[in-house]
């Protein structure tokens, strides 16, 4: 029986409804740039500066950096629970599994922290 200990949301249900959010967040994003590009050819250097220096986008882009590490966190916390287990694993399975979620939380921390410094550095 997988446990709730690891999991950093409250059952299930939470975590199936931060995955559908995070996505329809990271689509939004993905289909604003596409636009973007579309509706300006030919982007520059300076083009795409003015747009990332603009504070709503900023805004925009650290909610989806926030919601593609909740999105990150969900699945790779499913994958470990539902591959990382004693009948895969053996004896070893509890201790794989949190050595697999603390290196991905510690990945997704560092990219997180590594985008609000590109973000909004100087």
């Amino acid at each position: 029986m997988v446990t709730n200990v690891t999991n950093f949301s409250r059952s299930g249900l939470y975590d199936w409804m931060a995955q559908r959010v995070s996505a329809v967040v990271l689509a939004a994003y993905v289909l604003f740039l596409l636009g973007y590009v579309v509706c300006n050819p030919g982007l520059g250097y300076a083009e795409w500066h003015a747009l990332f220096s603009n504070n709503a986008m900023r805004i925009f882009s650290l909610l989806t950096l926030v919601a593609l590490s909740v999105h990150a966190w969900v699945g790779m916390w499913t994958i470990s629970t539902d591959y990382l287990t004693p009948m895969a694993l053996g004896k070893w399975a509890t201790a794989v599994r949190f050595l697999f979620q603390a290196a991905c939380g510690l990945a997704m921390f560092a990219f997180f922290v590594w985008g609000v410094q590109i973000l909004w550095g100087n």
